[in-house]
């Protein structure tokens, strides 16, 4: 029932094209933002989350201080670390005398051993007599049960050769040193 004047009061009109066009586009909208959601959605999962944009997160760049220090707390090299400094401050530690005839070599994280070695057995001794209050002072410096000993050595031998010419059970020169 339509008069050719205008549409009948009560009953929808027929979509023009331009109106078909819109809902079209209306829909193919809607369902390229479904389609980008999906997508970027994945796109964060594969990032691991959001961009901070402006705010600070985990993957900001660092000072290499700050990045060593991280790195040393993560791997609980804190103890090794705080030796190797000591090892570095060893004149400053046990005095300029003493340090140029002993040496730190090695320190055993297990057990909180410091190995020194020194270049006479008349400074081993020396050493040897001082050590207590060494590890007191080193214990002041790198927290209390660092370093529970101090192995002294004395000054190593010649290298030991081996061959036809030794006597069997000799040790050679080597049982004069330590």
């Amino acid at each position: 029932m339509s008069t050719e004047d205008g549409p009948v009061p009560g009953k929808q009109p027929e979509p023009s094209g331009v109106d078909l066009a819109r809902v079209a586009l209306r829909a193919a909208k809607e369902q390229a933002r479904a389609r980008g959601d999906a997508v970027q959605q994945k796109k964060q999962a594969r990032r691991g989350g959001l961009r901070s944009g402006a705010h600070a997160d985990g993957r900001d760049p660092m000072a290499l201080g700050a990045a060593i220090n991280r790195l040393i707390t993560e791997r609980g090299w804190e103890a090794p670390a705080a030796v190797g400094g000591v090892m570095g401050r060893w004149p400053q530690i046990v005095g300029e005398d003493l340090a140029k005839h002993c040496e730190p070599e090695k320190y055993d994280e297990d057990e909180r051993v410091l190995v020194v070695r020194c270049d006479s057995t008349a400074w081993a001794t020396n050493l040897r007599l001082l050590a207590p209050q060494l590890v007191a002072r080193l214990n002041e410096d790198l927290g209390q049960g660092a370093v529970k000993l101090i192995k002294v050595q004395g000054p190593g031998g010649p290298p030991r050769r081996y061959g036809p010419l030794r006597a069997p059970g000799s040790t050679g020169p080597g049982d004069t040193y330590g």
